[in-house]
Protein backbone atom coordinates (compact mmCIF):
# COMPACT_ATOMS: atom_id res chain seq x y z
CA UNK A 1 0.00 0.00 0.00
CA UNK A 2 1.28 3.33 -0.68
CA UNK A 3 1.09 6.14 1.50
CA UNK A 4 0.41 9.71 -0.51
CA UNK A 5 -1.61 12.14 -0.84
CA UNK A 6 -5.19 11.14 -2.35
CA UNK A 7 -6.39 13.99 -4.91
CA UNK A 8 -10.14 13.30 -2.51
CA UNK A 9 -8.22 13.68 0.34
CA UNK A 10 -8.91 17.71 2.09
CA UNK A 11 -6.83 19.05 4.71
CA UNK A 12 -8.91 22.15 6.25
CA UNK A 13 -7.08 24.70 6.30
CA UNK A 14 -8.83 26.61 8.79
CA UNK A 15 -6.83 26.01 13.11
CA UNK A 16 -4.50 23.27 10.52
CA UNK A 17 -1.73 25.56 10.74
CA UNK A 18 -1.77 26.52 6.61
CA UNK A 19 -1.90 30.60 7.07
CA UNK A 20 -4.22 32.72 5.39
CA UNK A 21 -2.67 31.40 2.00
CA UNK A 22 -4.27 28.22 2.09
CA UNK A 23 -7.32 29.61 3.69
CA UNK A 24 -7.72 32.16 0.89
CA UNK A 25 -6.69 29.27 -1.27
CA UNK A 26 -9.14 26.95 0.35
CA UNK A 27 -12.53 29.35 -0.37
CA UNK A 28 -11.10 30.91 -3.75
CA UNK A 29 -14.14 29.79 -5.56
CA UNK A 30 -16.76 30.46 -2.72
CA UNK A 31 -17.33 34.06 -4.21
CA UNK A 32 -18.02 33.30 -7.64
CA UNK A 33 -20.82 30.16 -6.45
CA UNK A 34 -22.06 33.06 -4.66
CA UNK A 35 -22.28 35.58 -7.21
CA UNK A 36 -23.40 33.04 -10.06
CA UNK A 37 -26.35 31.42 -7.52
CA UNK A 38 -27.36 34.58 -6.40
CA UNK A 39 -27.84 36.35 -9.91
CA UNK A 40 -29.49 33.01 -11.45
CA UNK A 41 -31.79 33.05 -9.07
CA UNK A 42 -32.66 36.93 -9.07
CA UNK A 43 -32.31 36.27 -13.38
CA UNK A 44 -34.93 33.15 -12.58
CA UNK A 45 -37.54 35.23 -10.77
CA UNK A 46 -37.03 38.05 -12.72
CA UNK A 47 -38.56 36.85 -15.36
CA UNK A 48 -41.25 34.56 -13.85
CA UNK A 49 -42.44 37.77 -12.08
CA UNK A 50 -42.52 39.98 -15.34
CA UNK A 51 -45.31 39.65 -16.62
CA UNK A 52 -44.35 41.81 -20.07
CA UNK A 53 -41.83 38.87 -20.44
CA UNK A 54 -43.65 36.02 -20.69
CA UNK A 55 -45.55 36.72 -23.27
CA UNK A 56 -45.38 36.25 -26.93
CA UNK A 57 -45.96 39.47 -28.30
CA UNK A 58 -45.48 43.70 -26.85
CA UNK A 59 -42.80 45.58 -25.16
CA UNK A 60 -40.37 43.55 -23.08
CA UNK A 61 -41.92 39.91 -24.21
CA UNK A 62 -39.49 36.90 -24.72
CA UNK A 63 -41.04 36.61 -27.83
CA UNK A 64 -39.96 40.09 -29.70
CA UNK A 65 -36.81 39.72 -27.95
CA UNK A 66 -36.17 36.47 -30.30
CA UNK A 67 -38.06 37.98 -33.06
CA UNK A 68 -35.40 40.74 -32.58
CA UNK A 69 -32.01 38.54 -32.10
CA UNK A 70 -33.00 35.94 -34.79
CA UNK A 71 -31.55 37.14 -38.26
CA UNK A 72 -28.00 38.49 -35.93
CA UNK A 73 -27.36 35.02 -33.73
CA UNK A 74 -24.58 32.33 -34.36
CA UNK A 75 -27.68 30.50 -34.88
CA UNK A 76 -30.65 31.32 -36.00
CA UNK A 77 -32.24 27.81 -36.06
CA UNK A 78 -31.96 27.90 -32.19
CA UNK A 79 -33.94 30.98 -31.89
CA UNK A 80 -36.47 29.34 -34.64
CA UNK A 81 -36.85 27.00 -32.01
CA UNK A 82 -37.27 28.90 -29.24
CA UNK A 83 -39.86 31.05 -31.66
CA UNK A 84 -42.32 27.82 -31.83
CA UNK A 85 -43.23 28.59 -27.91
CA UNK A 86 -41.53 31.23 -26.84
CA UNK A 87 -43.51 31.80 -23.65
CA UNK A 88 -42.40 28.03 -22.87
CA UNK A 89 -38.58 29.02 -23.95
CA UNK A 90 -38.78 31.98 -21.76
CA UNK A 91 -40.58 29.66 -18.69
CA UNK A 92 -37.98 26.72 -19.48
CA UNK A 93 -35.16 29.57 -19.22
CA UNK A 94 -36.38 31.26 -15.77
CA UNK A 95 -37.08 27.61 -14.39
CA UNK A 96 -33.66 26.48 -15.29
CA UNK A 97 -31.75 29.59 -14.12
CA UNK A 98 -33.50 29.37 -11.06
CA UNK A 99 -32.92 25.44 -10.46
CA UNK A 100 -28.91 26.73 -11.16
CA UNK A 101 -28.98 28.95 -8.67
CA UNK A 102 -30.67 27.54 -5.97
CA UNK A 103 -27.84 24.30 -6.98
CA UNK A 104 -25.35 26.19 -6.95
CA UNK A 105 -25.87 28.34 -3.64
CA UNK A 106 -26.91 24.84 -1.60
CA UNK A 107 -23.89 23.30 -3.32
CA UNK A 108 -26.25 20.65 -4.38
CA UNK A 109 -25.47 18.36 -7.09
CA UNK A 110 -23.20 21.40 -7.99
CA UNK A 111 -21.20 20.19 -10.93
CA UNK A 112 -24.43 19.39 -12.75
CA UNK A 113 -26.14 23.16 -11.91
CA UNK A 114 -22.68 24.57 -13.19
CA UNK A 115 -22.97 22.55 -16.44
CA UNK A 116 -26.50 23.89 -16.37
CA UNK A 117 -25.32 27.24 -16.12
CA UNK A 118 -23.06 27.06 -18.36
CA UNK A 119 -25.36 25.86 -20.89
CA UNK A 120 -27.65 28.41 -20.39
CA UNK A 121 -24.95 31.56 -20.91
CA UNK A 122 -23.96 29.55 -23.87
CA UNK A 123 -27.29 29.36 -25.44
CA UNK A 124 -27.74 32.76 -24.59
CA UNK A 125 -24.56 33.90 -26.31
CA UNK A 126 -25.00 32.24 -29.26
CA UNK A 127 -28.63 33.64 -29.56
CA UNK A 128 -28.76 36.99 -27.92
CA UNK A 129 -25.44 38.41 -27.36
CA UNK A 130 -24.34 37.41 -30.57
CA UNK A 131 -24.09 40.11 -32.25
CA UNK A 132 -22.84 42.30 -29.45
CA UNK A 133 -19.58 44.41 -31.15
CA UNK A 134 -16.99 44.27 -29.68
CA UNK A 135 -17.84 40.72 -28.21
CA UNK A 136 -16.99 41.84 -24.83
CA UNK A 137 -19.64 44.20 -24.55
CA UNK A 138 -21.49 40.77 -24.09
CA UNK A 139 -22.14 39.40 -20.84
CA UNK A 140 -23.35 36.17 -21.78
CA UNK A 141 -19.89 34.96 -23.16
CA UNK A 142 -18.36 35.88 -19.48
CA UNK A 143 -21.15 34.10 -17.85
CA UNK A 144 -20.50 31.19 -19.50
CA UNK A 145 -16.87 31.52 -18.38
CA UNK A 146 -17.09 31.99 -14.96
CA UNK A 147 -19.57 28.41 -14.85
CA UNK A 148 -16.33 26.52 -16.03
CA UNK A 149 -14.49 26.81 -12.90
CA UNK A 150 -17.30 25.18 -10.97
CA UNK A 151 -18.11 22.40 -13.27
CA UNK A 152 -14.86 21.46 -13.08
CA UNK A 153 -14.23 21.76 -8.74
CA UNK A 154 -17.88 21.73 -7.98
CA UNK A 155 -18.51 23.10 -4.25
CA UNK A 156 -16.05 20.69 -2.35
CA UNK A 157 -16.63 23.32 0.91
CA UNK A 158 -19.69 24.28 2.24
CA UNK A 159 -22.16 22.76 0.51
CA UNK A 160 -24.65 20.14 0.53
CA UNK A 161 -22.09 18.32 -1.96
CA UNK A 162 -18.84 18.25 0.58
CA UNK A 163 -21.62 17.10 3.39
CA UNK A 164 -23.19 14.38 1.97
CA UNK A 165 -19.73 12.87 0.81
CA UNK A 166 -18.11 13.60 4.62
CA UNK A 167 -21.21 11.37 5.75
CA UNK A 168 -20.24 9.09 3.42
CA UNK A 169 -16.71 8.82 4.63
CA UNK A 170 -18.45 8.54 7.59
CA UNK A 171 -20.24 5.35 6.85
CA UNK A 172 -17.29 3.61 5.09
CA UNK A 173 -15.28 4.16 8.13
CA UNK A 174 -17.51 2.80 10.38
CA UNK A 175 -17.54 -0.13 8.35
CA UNK A 176 -14.40 -0.67 8.34
CA UNK A 177 -13.97 -0.27 12.22
CA UNK A 178 -16.53 -3.42 12.57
Amino acid sequence: MTHGIRPDTHTSPVGGGGGRRDTATHYALLPLRLFLGITFVYAGLDKLTDSAFLQDGGSGSVGDMMRTVRDSSAIPALVDLALENPVAFGTAIAVGELAVGIGTLLGLFARLAALGGALISLSLWLTVSWASDPYYYGNDLAYLMAWLPLVLAGAPYLSVDAALRARRRGRIRDADSV
